[in-house]
């Protein structure tokens, strides 16, 4: 099973590298329609002539295709570095502190309230942000979601026949999943402690911690890889159920004829994915019209393409049920700074009972 997860990565990179070069190709005849940026900005960005992003983003599924696309529209140059959200984080803090700002833009899913304390980022987010469901932008500025992760198990189908896998949070607790479940082990929302944090959510500090005691019984594995590599697991048949992994992972998997699906549990974990000015950035006006492309019809219609969960409702995910608005779950979101204090007490839970 291992040459199946390779297979499907090589496809699934084929898969987005097509799917979102048509999509480029067609918003030529599109983008008249399209709400414009403010002209003004616009010509400012125009002036600047280039902009640099650090950003998170797989670069196949949305980066790359991004830049080139506003490259395109604006004739703006995009400059991107992608890390994951704690290289992001470090390198925009000690690049500052050494007084050489290089970022305009920068994205993430965490580390934001420390660069805040730090005055590491500019107040601004585009005016189009406010069309957007509250939980998606920031009420001071500082930040305006992207894209958005939800948490869900995920269960391999040739281990678990469908219609058989858990319907709900309860149905885990079954002594047929004893042995059979997985998660990541360390300090990550897509682990068990973001599983630790949704039950406490769902049903409250002394019933949450009752249920997760009863859950420990079940010998769940706790992995030390990421969710992604988790899901791999699952498909390979080394279990047949992985507890917190975001859920549009198995979709791609099984698109490309993986045994794998997810589990529409309620409620659900959603992490927001965010973008910010940086403060004294070099380029600050064409990080403006980054950022309002980004949540553009255009932009939200390339994470479409690139299978990420869109924060515009009018722009659902190309598979549907993944998002709660049209799916049949529930979900709750955490800003940024919410979730950086929620998920240490999580972590610590977590390691009390499960280790």
């Amino acid at each position: 099973m291992e040459s199946l997860t390779e297979t499907d990565q090589i496809g699934r990179e084929m898969q987005f590298t097509k799917g979102i070069a048509s999509f480029v190709a067609s918003m030529a005849f599109a983008i008249q329609g399209a709400v414009a940026a403010d002209e003004a900005l616009i010509a400012a960005a125009k002036k600047e002539g280039t902009v640099t992003w650090y950003t998170t983003q797989i670069v196949t599924q949305f980066a790359r295709p991004a830049a080139e696309a506003f490259q395109k529209k604006y004739g703006v140059k995009v400059d991107f570095v992608r890390g994951d959200s704690v290289e992001i984080a470090l390198r925009v803090t000690n690049e500052a502190k050494a007084g050489r700002v290089f970022a305009d833009v920068f994205d993430s899913t965490s580390g934001l309230g420390a660069l805040k304390r730090e005055n590491l980022i500019e107040p601004w987010i585009p005016e189009a942000a406010r069309r957007l469901p509250e939980a998606f932008w920031d009420k001071d500025a500082y930040w305006v979601a992207t894209n958005v992760f939800i948490h869900q198990p995920s269960y391999n189908t040739n281990l678990v026949a469908r219609g058989s896998e858990p319907k709900t949070y309860e149905d885990l607790l079954d002594p047929r999943w004893k042995g059979k479940m997985s998660w990541a082990g360390h300090a990550t929302p897509s682990g068990g402690p973001g599983f630790v944090g949704v039950i406490l959510h769902a049903i409250g500090q002394e019933k949450g911690l009752a249920y997760l005691r009863q859950l420990a019984t079940q010998n769940i594995t706790p992995l030390s890889i990421s969710s992604r590599a988790a899901v791999d697991q699952v498909i390979a048949g080394e279990y047949s159920i992985v507890l917190q992994a975001l859920n549009h992972q198995p979709v791609i998997s099984a698109r490309l004829g993986a045994p794998v699906d997810w589990m529409p549990l309620s409620p659900a974990l959603g992490i927001l994915s965010v973008a910010s000015l940086m403060k004294n950035s070099p380029h600050p006006n064409a990080g403006k019209l980054l950022i309002d492309y980004f949540i553009s019809e255009e932009g939200q219609k390339l994470f479409q393409v690139g299978d990420y969960i869109t924060v515009d409702p009018a722009i659902p995910p190309r598979e549907a049920s993944l998002s709660p608005s049209s799916g049949k779950f529930s979900a709750f979101y955490l800003a940024p700074e919410e979730l950086e204090t929620a998920l240490p007490k999580w972590t610590q839970t977590f390691r009390d009972i499960f280790r």
